[in-house]
Order: C-alpha cells, then sequence, then structure tokens
C-alpha cells in the first residue's frame, strides 16, 4: 500500500511539474538528491562499518554477552511471557544492543528475528501478544547511548561539533522508552481488567 501511495504521490508530482512548466526544477531536484544521497550513503557506510566492527570485537571480548547478563533481569521483567533461555530473549537483547550505540540498520534484523521467535510463542496466531507489542514499543524509542548514524550524518555535512547531540538524544531516548513501558503497561493492564484476567 505504501508503495502504490508513493507512486501516486510521484505522477501526479511530475504532472504537475509538467503543467506548470517546472520539469526542469523537478530534474535538477532529482539530480541533486541522487547525489547528496550516495554522499550521505558513503559517510554513513564508513562510520557503520567502525561501529559494527567493535561491536563485533565486543562479542568476541565477551563485552556483549556480559552486558546480556547485565540486563537480563530488566528484559525478564519486561517480557515475563517469555521463558528463560528462550532463542527470542537473545535477540531481543542484540536488537536492543544495536540500538543502544545508534545501529538501526544492524538493530533491524535482529528484531525480525526476536518478533518471528515471538510469533512461534503465540502459536502463529494474527493478533500480537503481549511481548510482540512491548519490543514494538521499545525498538520504536530506542534508548541511545551513542546515535552513530545521526552523528555520521553531521559529519557527512561538515558539522562544527557532530557529537554534541549525544547529551540530548540521550535525555530524549530515556524519555521515550520510560513513556513506552508506561504506556505499554497502561493499555496491558487495561485489557486485562476489561478481559477478566484474558491474556
Amino acid at each position: 500500500m505504501v508503495n502504490i501511495i508513493w507512486m501516486l504521490l510521484t505522477i501526479i508530482g511530475i504532472v504537475f511539474a509538467i503543467i506548470n512548466g517546472k520539469m526542469e526544477a523537478v530534474n535538477k531536484a532529482i539530480f541533486q538528491g541522487a547525489g547528496e544521497a550516495v554522499t550521505i550513503s558513503i559517510g554513513l557506510i564508513s562510520v557503520l562499518v567502525f561501529w559494527l566492527g567493535i561491536m563485533n570485537i565486543a562479542q568476541h571480548a565477551g563485552l556483549l554477552e556480559k552486558l546480556a547478563k547485565l540486563f537480563r533481569p530488566i528484559i525478564g521483567r519486561l517480557f515475563p511471557d517469555i521463558p528463560k533461555d528462550h532463542p527470542a530473549l537473545g535477540y531481543i537483547l542484540s536488537n536492543m544492543m544495536a540500538n543502544m550505540f545508534g545501529l538501526g540498520n544492524a538493530a533491524t534484523p535482529l528484531g525480525i528475528k526476536a518478533m518471528e521467535q515471538l510469533k512461534q510463542l503465540n502459536d502463529n496466531k494474527d493478533e500480537a501478544s503481549r511481548s510482540m507489542i512491548t519490543l514494538l514499543a521499545l525498538n520504536t524509542t530506542s534508548l541511545t547511548l551513542i546515535p552513530t548514524t545521526v552523528i555520521a550524518i553531521r559529519i557527512t555535512y561538515n558539522s562544527a561539533n557532530p557529537t554534541e547531540i549525544v547529551g540530548t538524544t540521550l535525555l530524549a531516548t530515556v524519555v521515550a522508552t520510560m513513556g513506552a513501558i508506561v504506556i505499554d503497561r497502561y493499555f496491558y493492564h487495561r485489557r486485562m481488567k476489561k478481559g477478566g484476567g484474558r491474556r
């Protein structure tokens, strides 16, 4: 559906540009945007490769495992429906670690894997389970310690101080994550009351 909407918007925009005689400006914007996209992509690739390499080193050094053990009690409380030592918990922890370092592209496949495991726990029902909703809420707000992708974009555009956003991002994502947890729990308990304790 989203692809159809984007296609319609593109066609409508081109038709209006032709009618108003602005096709030259549209062509210029297309090529300028394509050039900027390549520049940003190259800048992001270098930073992402660096941080993914750091995460790989941390994984082999056992740092990620220690972080996972540190956060496991918290994850257990956030996802009480998931059995202990289930593969879904590992994917959720890895997803959260990637998000903490601002590696959204690396976090996405881990989040998808976690959702697949949670769907199996949910007997492959079409309705989302409590844990699936919680994961989606946490993944959307994604507590971020180092906004790697944003820093990479700021470096690409020659920011005078590309890392000054770290404190603001940390504060914003902490508030957003806490808000997501509170809202998630509120609607869960509300649903439980209406359903007479049925999950």
